[in-house]
């Protein structure tokens, strides 16, 4: 089964409960170039995480259906796979090269059915600037420290329902706990969490 068919299936923008935490810059740039160099499909399928649901989100932000916008972002993402090995890190970053590439497709796609799409919200709208990208470094150090004061159990659980967006139920499956025990670490998590940010997760 080609790449296609193990990866981009309907539906594969669904957040798996086994999903890893978000990607910082230095993570995208690290995986892209093992995808370049080795054509490494574990790399990709982290990359994927990542960027799928964001770019899906870009595009339904800016007018398309959820179909239309997981179709480009799908596309974005084969164009990645092949694509890689042009990724320059010297000239941009990993997500600002990811998004240059979604947004040709929209382009692309505009062009393929003139009247039939809705115009793009104007660049500065969809782009986060060097500020927001900043202060989202700040705040993604800052979570990573105070996660790294939980216990593994009940970092697990905040993993699984915040960053993957399981269910508690899922949660309670995936790891064989009852789902009272999943809900009571996720609170108890939650406060540690609050007391090592100073503020609301």
């Amino acid at each position: 089964m080609g790449l296609r068919g193990q990866t981009l299936r309907r539906g594969a923008l669904l957040t798996p409960v086994d999903a890893p935490a978000p990607l910082d810059a230095a993570a995208q740039v690290r995986l892209l170039g093992l995808v370049a160099s080795a054509r490494d499909r574990q790399a990709f399928a982290m990359l994927f995480k990542h960027f799928a649901p964001r770019l899906k989100a870009f595009h339904m932000r800016a007018g398309l259906a959820e179909t239309a916008a997981e179709e480009l972002a799908q596309e974005t993402m084969l164009l990645l796979w092949r694509k890689a090995g042009s990724f320059d890190p010297a000239r941009a970053g990993a997500a600002t090269w990811v998004f240059a590439i979604t947004r040709n497709l929209r382009v692309d796609l505009a062009r393929r059915h003139r009247g039939g799409l809705p115009e793009p919200l104007p660049e500065e709208d969809l782009s986060p600037s060097a500020e927001t990208l900043r202060l989202e470094a700040e705040r993604a150090e800052r979570m990573r420290g105070a996660l790294a004061t939980l216990s593994e159990a009940h970092r697990r659980v905040i993993e699984l329902s915040f960053f993957s967006e399981a269910p508690h139920a899922s949660i309670a499956t995936a790891l064989n706990l009852p789902l009272g025990t999943v809900k009571s670490r996720i609170r108890l998590a939650l406060s540690r969490l609050r007391d090592a940010l100073g503020t609301e997760p």
